[in-house]
Order: structure tokens, then C-alpha cells, then sequence
């Protein structure tokens, strides 16, 4: 099955000269002829170019959307911890390359149009291309606001197109929705590694989450004017609900091993995957696990994501009986371990993490590979696959070859049971249908509809939510850039602020540790690498980013609020 999605992407550089052919000449006699989009060969290379945007595990020696997005109060990264904006860019790559694949789009479901095809084979293509343009719409709204929309192809000669507003990122998202919605009617095909329609409604679930509960929270102020929307947030939250309904009937179960999620060399077999990212030795690799032993230094965790895993009796560091201590102690190896912290948190901290500290002075080298130190001492570990990769397929880049889950069952989970408690529906047989199957594996026990309160809880919503969110939280640690994303949704992106939450530059608690070769604050805690004098202050206007100067001039676009 493997074979399937690598071929696709070493079919890129045949297809990158076809991308920008699309770009400048969409009008093609050959090309645009009704015999070539008639061929489902042709149809099928113009619809996996859409596999590029999955970035997974990145390709080669590039980043991709596990670890590497660092801005949030889960990592502190260990080169820049500032905001990703700040100040007004002339481009953006953001920008142009979404807008070339709506282009691409746009362009195929224009060429579908001309097909002699059955009704059954050009809807499959339809629905992929309006599934890609919906991601991409997706991507630019939450990043912008409101955007430019485009549904058709542009001629040079279709300036009201072309030089058009930006339009509302409600109408914008309703139409994602829609294009959603076909795609998860009308895809037929089934390989796990392709778009398929249960990927068409775990993108659903995610989408109409994020809508939803966006348009909850957000605020006139803060938001470009735009209040909350209860009407419009209950009718995302119900498709949410019902794509994640849909899923969950479906022949999916969790997997027995959450880390077997993320650093299986095969998960064709494992019965989370909705959809993946196949990589293959020699063919088709990535460099995540070497980058997280990097000699430079690594992303580390942040003491408050740390603090944010429960203990093993299901409680919060605040109100557990078990013990709190969490200073590290020398081992016999002369290394600062946390294994007795492990040993009473939730199983996945220590899946997650390395059981020894990373740290000046005190290096350290996992299973073998070369010694790296962490930003704040705690290691990311669980991308790594010490069994199957060599040493040094491990300690290099463009050498792994881990696959990578893009939707998975444990996030439709996630999603149903926070859109079902946003909506005020939730039952107990929902909390035991979804969250909590993650809960126990997870070593804990099951969510109840009331919880105890946390005192941590400093998101201003019920103890369930924040029990939920905690959960997702500490489920999805580094992955797929979605916990930046849910701060923006939750209005909660203030959380970041290094001055007001200074435990989101702060590390281990190194106490025990004499004469740090590293800084420290009045509690022992290591002070994240780089962050001393760097502080990450707040602004509204971070809940978007800046429209590129190069489009407003050729555009007459307006700027976003604060830039």
C-alpha cells in the first residue's frame, strides 16, 4: 500500500512544471480538451498534487506539522519563541501557495466539467478538489479572516475577480462547509493513503469544530468586529457532532499503543487511521526524530504542559494524594531522572517525554544516538522508533522513515465530545462512547459529566470543558499545530503571554541540580533556552495575521486590525 502515496509525491517534479503551467495558462488546448479530463491517469495526476499540502513529518530535511510548530505554551523553542508575525511582511508564501491550489481547484472541477465520464467517477474528482479547496479556504481564514473568494478559474481579463475584496470569513467558511459536505457524499475511493469520504468527515469534524466554537467565543473587540454568533456556532457544533456520529459507526478502534500512533514505520494496519502519511526507506523519508535530538538543541516541553497531565487517580497536581514532588533526582549514570514523576501521571507523559533531562551540562543521548540538550530540559520522545531504526537512521536527516497520521480516530474522539458538552448535550454514555476510551488507555479514569474543579483552570469555563480541553491537550502534545489553533478558537491566545504565564518559558525543576550550568528562576525551574530576554507579550492583533503589503497594493485589500 505504501507504494501508492510515494509514487504520487516523486511524481511532483513532473508535476511542479505542471503547477505553475496551471498557474499562467489555464486555458490550454491540449490540456483543457474534454478527452483529457475525460482520462482518469490525467485526473488522477492533477489530484495528487493535493497531497503536498499534508505536510506530516515534512519531507527531506524540511519541517512539517508534529513538533516543529512550536508558538504556543506547549514548547519553547529553541531559536525564536516570538510571535510568527511582527511586523507587516511585503509576501507571504502562506498567501500565494493557497491561492494556487484553490487555482488548482478550481481548475479541475472547471476541466470536470467538460467530461464524458459517468455522473459516479467525476463526482469522486469533484468531491476531492472541493475537499482540497475547502482545507485550503480553511487555512487562509483562520489565518487571515476574511479573504479573497474565488470559485472559478481567473482569466487575465477577470479584474473584478482578480483585484476583489476581501469577502466575510462567514460566507467564506459556509461555502467550506458545503464543498465538505459533497465530498463526503460523493468521494468513493477507500485507500487510506488518498482522500477518501471518512477523511472528507474527520476534516469535517475538525473544521466544524473550529468554526463553532470560533465563532462561541470570539469578540468585537478582538476579532475584527465580529461578535459571537450563538445561532451560527450551534449549527457547526451539530455537523461536528454528526460527522464525528458518522465515524464513530464505522469498523475504527483505537490502537493499543498511543506512541505505535506516531512512530510506526507501517500504520496501514493499525486501526486508528482515517487517512496518513506513508514514508518509505530510501524513497520517501523525513527528519522529525533526528531534529528532536538535534545538537543545537530541541523543542522542549513547558513546565505548565507538563503540569497539565493528571495523575494516575485522575486528579490535578492541586488536589491529588499522590506525590508532587517533581525535582529531578541524580541516577547512578550521573543524570538527572524524572522516572518517579512518571510513574503517578497519565501514561502518555511518559510516551511523550524522556525519562532523563536534557540539559547543559548534563547532555543527553537516547538509546545510543549522538548527546543533545533540550530548551527546557524535557525531551520529546515520542516520535522516536528505537527498535526499528538504526542509530543512524536516527541521528541524521532525510533518514526516517516513521509514517505519519494526518486524521485519526482518537481526534474524531476529541472532537465529538467538545462539540456535544459546547452544545450542552452531552451525556455520560458520550463522555464513555468517545473521550474516555483515550482516557483509559491513557492509564486514568473516565471524565464525569461534573467534575471536580481544577484551580488551574484559568479559561473561565465549566470544569467539564476544561477537563476536555485538558484532555485534547495532553492527547494531541506537539501534533499537527493544533494547539495554537485551539487558543485562537477558544479565545484563549493571551494564554501565551510569557509575562502573564510565565510558566509557558519555563522548564524542569532542576533544584537538585549544583551549580546549573543553566538559568534558573527563585524555585529551581529551568528558564527556557533563549527566553531570559525575550518576552512574548500579547496583542490582539495576534489573532491574525498580517495581510501581505505586495496584495493590498496590487489588490486595494484592507489591512487586519493592528497592523
Amino acid at each position: 500500500m505504501k507504494k501508492i502515496l510515494i509514487c504520487s509525491i516523486m511524481m511532483m517534479g513532473a508535476l511542479t512544471s505542471c503547477n505553475s503551467f496551471l498557474d499562467i495558462h489555464p486555458d490550454d488546448t491540449f490540456t483543457n480538451t474534454p478527452a483529457y479530463w475525460s482520462n482518469t491517469d490525467n485526473l488522477d495526476n492533477q489530484c495528487n498534487t493535493f497531497l503536498n499540502n499534508y505536510l506530516g513529518y515534512g519531507n527531506g530535511s524540511s519541517y512539517g506539522w508534529f513538533y516543529f510548530k512550536a508558538l504556543s505554551d506547549d514548547q519553547v523553542d529553541f531559536t525564536d519563541n516570538n510571535w510568527t508575525f511582527t511586523n507587516v511582511v511585503a509576501s507571504s508564501a502562506d498567501w500565494k501557495s493557497a491561492y494556487e491550489t484553490v487555482r488548482h481547484a478550481n481548475y479541475v472541477l472547471t476541466g470536470l466539467a467538460k467530461s464524458s465520464l459517468s455522473y459516479d467517477a467525476k463526482a469522486t474528482y469533484e468531491g476531492i478538489a472541493k475537499l482540497n479547496r475547502a482545507w485550503t479556504y480553511y487555512q487562509l481564514v483562520r489565518q487571515y479572516g476574511d479573504v479573497p473568494f474565488i470559485n472559478t478559474v481567473v482569466n487575465t481579463d477577470d479584474e473584478e475577480i482578480l483585484y476583489g475584496p476581501r469577502i466575510n470569513r462567514d460566507v467564506v467558511m459556509d461555502s467550506v462547509l458545503n464543498d465538505l459536505n459533497y465530498a463526503a457524499e460523493h468521494i468513493t475511493q477507500k485507500n487510506k493513503q488518498r482522500f477518501t469520504a471518512d477523511m472528507a468527515l474527520a476534516m469535517k469534524a475538525d473544521v466544524a469544530l473550529y468554526e463553532g466554537t470560533y465563532c462561541k467565543y470570539r469578540t468585537v473587540a478582538d476579532n475584527a468586529g465580529k461578535g459571537p454568533d450563538l445561532t451560527r456556532a450551534q449549527r457547526f457544533l451539530n455537523e461536528c457532532a454528526d460527522a464525528c456520529t458518522k465515524l464513530m459507526t464505522k469498523d475504527y478502534h483505537l490502537n493499543a499503543s498511543y506512541k505505535g500512533n506516531y512512530n510506526s514505520t507501517d500504520l496501514s494496519k493499525n486501526p486508528e487511521m482515517i487517512f496518513y502519511k506513508p514514508y518509505s526507506k530510501g524513497k520517501l523519508t523525513h527528519s522529525t526524530i533526528n531534529y528532536t535530538m538535534n545538537t543545537s538543541g530541541t523543542n522542549g516541553m513547558t513546565k505548565d504542559a507538563f503540569d497539565a497531565y493528571l495523575f494516575l487517580d485522575g486528579k490535578p497536581k492541586a488536589t491529588t494524594s499522590l506525590a508532587t514532588n517533581d525535582a529531578a533526582t541524580l541516577n547512578a549514570n550521573n543524570q538527572y531522572g524524572i522516572e518517579a514523576q512518571l510513574a503517578v501521571r497519565d501514561k502518555r507523559l511518559s510516551e511523550t517525554i524522556d525519562p532523563v533531562l536534557a540539559f547543559k551540562g548534563h547532555a543527553y543521548q537516547r538509546a545510543g544516538t549522538h548527546a543533545f540538550t533540550s530548551t527546557t530540559g524535557y525531551a520529546v520522545s515520542k516520535y522516536d522508533n528505537t527498535t526499528e531504526l538504526t542509530i543512524d537512521e536516527r541521528n541524521n536527516n532525510n533518514r526516517q522513515y516513521t509514517d505519519c497520521p494526518i486524521f485519526w480516530l482518537s481526534v474524531v474522539y476529541l472532537d465529538y465530545a467538545e462539540a456535544k458538552a459546547e452544545l450542552g448535550t452531552i451525556t455520560q454514555t458520550d463522555l464513555d462512547n468517545s473521550i474516555n476510551k483515550l482516557q483509559i488507555r491513557a492509564g486514568l479514569p473516565g471524565i464525569q459529566l461534573a467534575p471536580a474543579a481544577d484551580p488551574a483552570n484559568n479559561m473561565g469555563v465549566s470544569n467539564l470543558l476544561w477537563e476536555i480541553r485538558r484532555a485534547r491537550r495532553c492527547e494531541l502534545m506537539f501534533d499537527n499545530w493544533t494547539r495554537y489553533w485551539d487558543l485562537i478558537r477558544w479565545h484563549q491566545l493571551h494564554l501565551i503571554d510569557s509575562e502573564q504565564h510565565p510558566n509557558v518559558y519555563l522548564g524542569a525543576n532542576i533544584s537538585n541540580v549544583p551549580n546549573p550550568e543553566v538559568d534558573v528562576n527563585s524555585n529551581g525551574y529551568m528558564i527556557g533556552s533563549n527566553t531570559l530576554n525575550q518576552v512574548r507579550r500579547f496583542d490582539k492583533k495576534y489573532y491574525f495575521y498580517p495581510i501581505p503589503t505586495g496584495q493590498i497594493t496590487l489588490s486595494n485589500l484592507t489591512q487586519n486590525p493592528g497592523w
